[in-house]
């Protein structure tokens, strides 16, 4: 959507930036998977995504900045449950109220759970960052724990949940909105999406399910 507006200033961004990285800090016991390496990675790879499909580059940061927050909020959250805290930080670091609106729809809009083929290129930047966060090889094998401890889910959990929202998506074509970074990482997605198939086909195993019982706390 065309829009005829002000940038967001430097100064603003890196106000906003302070705020979100305080509160990283400040909960980093709780956040060991949605703390400020995610949103710092996030972050720079939403920036160069908005430069490559010529979303507004400055609402794309700020949007990273702030996606997460509802993890600050509640464990195991949705995005719509940090809209009040996102709306806070955004007000008091200076960012015009029209874009405060406008972030918080880009940041619904890019949620994996529920995004579609057709969304903003401002989402698509995002979504295209977080969900390379998510395909990275090291994610499920160096992350994927902190995931399981910050949000309180079981591991047959976390599976389902991965198959679930990302598989149909993969299968549609849209799993990257951007052509370079579906040619780039497609093959990382595909390895992930079936290890976590693997994963939940082998919870059905009984003595899986005892050696998990077993080794997991």
């Amino acid at each position: 959507m065309m829009r005829t507006r002000t940038r967001i200033p430097r100064s603003v961004i890196a106000d906003v930036e302070h705020r979100v990285k305080r509160l990283c800090e400040d909960l980093a016991a709780k956040l060991q998977f949605h703390g400020w390496h995610h949103v710092s990675f996030v972050r720079d790879k939403s920036v160069h995504f908005a430069e490559r499909n010529g979303a507004a580059r400055d609402v794309v940061e700020v949007a990273a900045l702030v996606h997460d927050l509802n993890y600050m909020v509640r464990r195991n959250s949705l995005p719509t449950d940090g809209a009040a805290l996102r709306r806070k930080t955004l007000f008091v670091a200076g960012v015009p109220l029209g874009d405060i609106e406008w972030i918080e729809s880009i940041v619904v809009e890019a949620e994996m759970r529920t995004r579609s083929r057709d969304i903003s290129l401002e989402a698509q930047a995002l979504s295209d960052a977080d969900t390379l966060f998510k395909a990275l090889p090291v994610t499920p094998v160096v992350l994927a724990h902190k995931y399981l401890q910050e949000n309180g889910i079981t591991l047959r959990e976390l599976a389902h949940k991965i198959v679930g929202e990302q598989v149909g998506k993969a299968d549609e074509g849209y799993y990257f909105y951007d052509a370079e970074a579906a040619a780039t990482y497609t093959k990382w997605a595909e390895a992930n999406l079936v290890l976590w198939k693997c994963i939940v086909e082998s919870l059905d195993d009984p003595c899986v399910e005892d050696l998990l019982t077993k080794v997991v706390s």
